[in-house]
């Protein structure tokens, strides 16, 4: 790669300078369709994307917005028309993209979808409304244009100017410095290309601002010394080339050596000769997600002298202990942190997901209510990331389980943890689920995506895995061997694709042909389904071994943006569980299928029992895609004992205990059915096992396994009293795809005497704080059933 390769790469797209710089200048009208009456419309708010945002209306002059009372999706048609788009594929309320100025135009709107012009709907009239900004309506319009519409659906500012991108360009090091770049020049990127940064005036408020646009959560001070050095050098460089020839130069006294070398001079020498600022007066507070909500100035096209006794602006900043080791920085000597109070899930890429906080020791989630980007910003910047590139709403990320701790979060932007910000405690009755806010953070650049790639596959998001080793100039690239592959090392493989989740991970590839890459460069790639890249996983390194030899055997994977989460009601089990002593003559069906202990094989049957503790589990899917079996119907299993089709191997895991993690008594399930109990008051069931019927959890749905049916229990005959440990692991074998594999364990305190059991403290895996979790043995309960 070259130098520039190296350099960040803004995910925000076009974001608009009038946010910081005052109302913006009006843009030449579009030609309009009849029943305009000369309105014209715009896009406003942040952050969005060209084809969203807040609506605003230009009458008689002036600029204002629209009410979301009685807002509907009909009324986005309308609108999205009048801004150019075919249609609507969304609308928002509570003002996601910020809160507007000037006159409210609008109020109850109401549209049937069909009018040619906003004019044509209903409303209270222009002007009149009983609302404030914090109602303004935004729209999310499909990016789609209608046929001869030439409108940009930018908020022009003078010359059409705006920041789009930033990036930092490193004046030393060049290509040895690893990646993700952490100091360099500040360049913006503008209409007409990449330009530099006047330094002057330049503040540690701003510097804040680019570190967090960058992925990076704070700034440190730069060497101006050195910068400055390094300058006059270039300087002096400059003034000896352009001395006329024949004329006597001056010999200049010797100077110590330094580390600087010609390099650097060079590259400095030539940014001065080009002349290419273009942003100046910047003035942040630095609570901004954004260059563009800072106080800045453009350079005009007829300016002579650009930054004068100036210099490029230079940024130096701090990366997270995730991206320091990437980056060949000392590591500092970790303090003592508290106990994490904050954590992010259920989102397909590092930095965004659901926002959970952690309160009296339980983990709960984030109501929605005026969330903004601000506050998103400051969970950002405390798990280690940049500031937010949006702030989500409506549990965009998945609903969570549990408590709601936080609502209407107001954030300065100044706060170090969102503890800290004003907030409302909440109540079930305040909000749902349905309400949970998220975040999208700005990463580091990295480049890890450019060191792995998909071959043979029917789209991007599926294919043969190859991986790039090797040093500068020997670089190849070659195959994984597929034993041992599996889901949770499929996605990571997705995860550093930047393809989201996997759906499947392949073993046997040989019917997506390679092309040339057939040598296998990797082996035993085991990973624990965190990591960002498969570097990070433990395997064989340069020594390859492969079971199974040749091309055919090698790593596969299918990758996808959404997956499921399933959890279980651990409160549910906590109610339901009770002793059973069941006649052997009432469990040849269950013995049949494995259901008892492995003492039953010897017991004289049909005479005598076994003593069963029951207990009812109901399984939620709380992911963004249905919970689907691995294996296709037509290898499900029927079972004539039950009357049913298994279509997993093993669904669940239940085991009894001790407390250093020692199994004494367990159970399992397979999947009897996997169909749709109960669903959610607006979601419908999809699935259901009569009649061969297709078999999974919809979104929003839940499977109940009630306690008197076969199998829904652990055989304890064998155990003797004490106190215990009850654990259930949901699809322990990863055998299928889920956003989230930490909350699949659920644990209980059991205490046992012989005649009674006592569960209690039920609790999924991730719920419960740190301290909580000391209560119970700190041995991987997830992975306990696994074979290794």
């Amino acid at each position: 790669m070259g130098p520039v390769s190296v350099w960040q790469w803004s995910l925000w797209g076009l974001l608009l300078c009038s946010l910081c710089l005052g109302s913006p200048t009006p843009s030449t009208a579009p030609e309009k369709r009849a029943g305009s009456q000369g309105l014209r419309f715009r896009l406003a708010g942040f952050p969005r994307k060209p084809f969203e945002g807040r609506v605003e209306i230009q009458r008689a002059g002036e600029w204002g917005t629209i009410c979301d009372d009685d807002f509907t999706l009909q009324a986005a048609h309308v609108l999205c028309r009048e801004l150019g788009f075919t249609e609507a594929t969304g609308w928002t309320h509570s003002a996601k993209y910020g809160p507007g100025t000037g006159r409210i135009w609008l109020d109850n709107l109401s549209c049937s979808g069909t009018e040619r012009s906003v004019t044509e709907c209903a409303s209270r009239g222009w002007g009149n409304s009983d609302c404030t900004h914090d109602e303004d309506a935004g729209v999310i319009c499909k990016d789609e244009r209608l046929p001869g519409f030439s409108d940009s659906n930018v908020i022009e500012v003078e010359h059409q100017l705006q920041v789009e991108e930033v990036r930092l360009r490193p004046a030393v090091g060049r290509g040895r410095r690893p990646l993700p770049v952490t100091e360099g020049l500040v360049e913006v990127r503008l209409p007409d290309g990449w330009s530099q940064v006047c330094d002057k005036g330049w503040s540690a408020h701003n510097s804040h601002v680019i570190c967090g646009m960058l992925g990076f959560p704070s700034e440190k001070r730069v060497n101006v010394a050195f910068y400055r050095k390094l300058r006059k050098r270039a300087a002096k460089a400059s003034a000896r080339r352009s001395k006329p020839l024949g004329r006597p130069v001056t010999k200049l006294k010797a100077k110590p050596k330094t580390r600087m070398g010609r390099g650097p001079i060079k590259r400095l020498l030539a940014q001065r000769q080009q002349h290419s600022f273009g942003l100046h007066g910047v003035a942040c507070v630095g609570t901004e997600a954004h260059l563009s909500l800072c106080s800045l100035e453009f350079y005009r096209a007829n300016d002579t002298a650009r930054c004068p006794g100036g210099a490029p602006a230079v940024v130096s900043c701090v990366p997270s202990p995730l991206y320091a080791a990437s980056s060949g920085q000392k590591k500092q000597q970790s303090k003592p942190q508290g106990e994490v109070r904050v954590r992010l899930k259920g989102g397909a890429h590092p930095g965004e997901g659901r926002v959970e906080v952690l309160k009296a020791g339980t983990w709960g989630t984030v109501c929605d209510r005026k969330w903004d980007v601000q506050a998103a910003s400051v969970v950002c910047r405390e798990l280690g990331f940049g500031s937010a590139r949006e702030a989500l709403s409506g549990a965009r990320m998945g609903q969570g389980m549990g408590a709601i701790h936080l609502s209407e979060v107001r954030c300065s932007g100044q706060e170090l943890s969102l503890w800290k910000c004003p907030h409302k405690n909440i109540t079930a009755e305040d909000c749902s689920h349905s309400q949970d806010a998220g975040v999208r953070c700005n990463l580091p650049y990295t480049g890890v995506e450019t060191k792995i790639r998909l071959s043979g596959g029917r789209s991007r998001h599926e294919g043969r895995v190859e991986v790039q080793i090797g040093g500068p100039g020997s670089f190849r690239w070659g195959l994984i061997c597929g034993d041992d592959w599996g889901t949770l090392e499929a996605m990571v493989a997705c995860r550093q694709l930047g393809l989201g989740y996997a759906n499947h991970g392949l073993q046997e590839t040989w019917y997506w042909d390679s092309g040339n890459v057939t040598e296998v460069v990797m082996s035993g790639v085991r990973c624990t389904g965190t990591e960002l890249s498969l570097d990070q996983c433990a395997h064989h390194g340069t020594h390859v071994t492969c079971r199974r030899t040749g091309s055919r055997f090698t790593a596969g994977v299918i990758c996808s943006e959404t997956a499921s989460d399933l959890l279980l009601h651990s409160a549910l089990v906590q109610e339901t569980a009770y002793i059973e002593d069941r006649p052997l003559h009432m469990l040849y069906c269950a013995a049949e299928e494995n259901c008892l202990a492995s003492s039953a094989r010897s017991a004289n049957w049909p005479y005598g029992h076994r003593r069963l503790l029951r207990f009812s589990s109901q399984i939620h899917n709380l992911g963004r895609a249905d919970f689907r079996p691995k294996a296709g119907r037509h290898s499900w299993v029927w079972h004539e004992c039950h009357g049913h089709y298994h279509s997993m191997d093993i669904f669940t895991h239940y085991d009894i205990l001790t407390p250093n993690g020692t199994k004494v008594a367990e159970g399992h399930k397979a999947s009897f059915c996997l169909e749709d109990t109960e669903c959610q008051e607006d979601v419908s069931k999809r699935y259901e096992c009569a009649n061969f019927g297709e078999q999974g959890i919809t979104v929003g749905c839940w499977d109940l396994y009630r306690h008197d049916i076969d199998c829904q229990w652990i055989d304890i005959t064998d155990v003797k009293p004490g106190n215990y440990i009850l654990q259930v692991v949901i699809n322990p074998n990863f055998e299928v795809a889920e956003s989230d594999f930490t909350n699949n364990a659920m644990k209980c305190n059991c205490k046992y005497d012989g005649h009674r059991i006592w569960v209690h403290n039920c609790h999924i895996g991730d719920a419960f704080s740190e301290e909580a979790n000391r209560r119970f043995e700190r041995y991987p309960g997830q992975t306990s059933n696994q074979i290794i």
